[in-house]
């Protein structure tokens, strides 16, 4: 199966006329705003259905005003075609039920850690995070559970004097973007570099603390 990252995942989900939907970091989101509980039940009970049907099962959250969806292939760790698929037929079970998605919502925050020694690091973090040691998967501390927002440790050369270390990574929607980094300036922040936007584009609070908008535009 192919496996669609980065803009060319954004290529295809606009090729397939998935605009209910946005490219992220190994998944694409949708948040369906189903304005009641009711609705929102009916909906995932539908969602239910068609994920059997395919034998392809999404992550789905239900609250009051919306439901939140996320697909990926874990087998690939990737998106792909079968998710793909799923995401248009969710699309067409919510726009019969009536119901409306902001395309705007989706969005992943992840932690990145600076080091020089991820290996005498990584495992005290997973035992922080998650509670087992071992549950490091390359540069990630992956948290069975999924209750943890993913860290992830960034390879820098050792620094004598103290230096940033942990930085967050928010990825937000390409058309999102400059609408977030314009209200972080606006509450007293600075841009730091923008030489890879719209990729990633770096921040800093008004202590100097670094912060990442990201979005997969430019991205391989």
């Amino acid at each position: 199966m192919t496996a669609y990252t980065g803009q060319k995942l954004l290529d295809a989900l606009d090729s397939q006329g998935l605009g209910d939907w946005q490219g992220l970091p190994d998944c694409i989101g949708a948040r369906f705003l189903t304005g009641d509980f009711a609705t929102g039940l009916d909906l995932v009970a539908e969602i239910g259905s068609l994920a059997e049907a395919a034998g392809h099962h999404p992550d789905v959250t239900l609250t009051f005003p919306h439901v939140d969806i996320r697909l990926t292939s874990h087998d690939t760790g990737a998106v792909t075609e079968r998710d793909l698929n799923l995401a248009g037929q969710i699309s067409e079970a919510a726009a019969s039920a009536g119901v409306k998605a902001d395309p705007t919502i989706p969005a992943l925050l992840e932690l990145g850690l600076d080091t020089a020694n991820q290996d005498a690091i990584a495992p005290f973090w997973a035992a922080l995070l998650t509670g087992d040691a071992s549950n490091v998967s390359g540069p990630d501390v992956v948290d069975p559970a999924g209750q943890m927002p993913l860290l992830w440790f960034q390879d820098c050369e050792e620094h004598e004097v103290p230096h940033q270390r942990l930085h967050v990574d928010v990825s937000v929607p390409a058309a999102v973007a400059p609408e977030r980094i314009r209200a972080a300036v606006d509450a007293g922040g600075t841009i730091v570099d923008e030489s890879q936007a719209p990729s990633f584009t770096v921040l800093a609070d008004a202590d100097g603390n670094r912060a990442c908008v990201c979005t997969l535009a430019g991205r391989p």
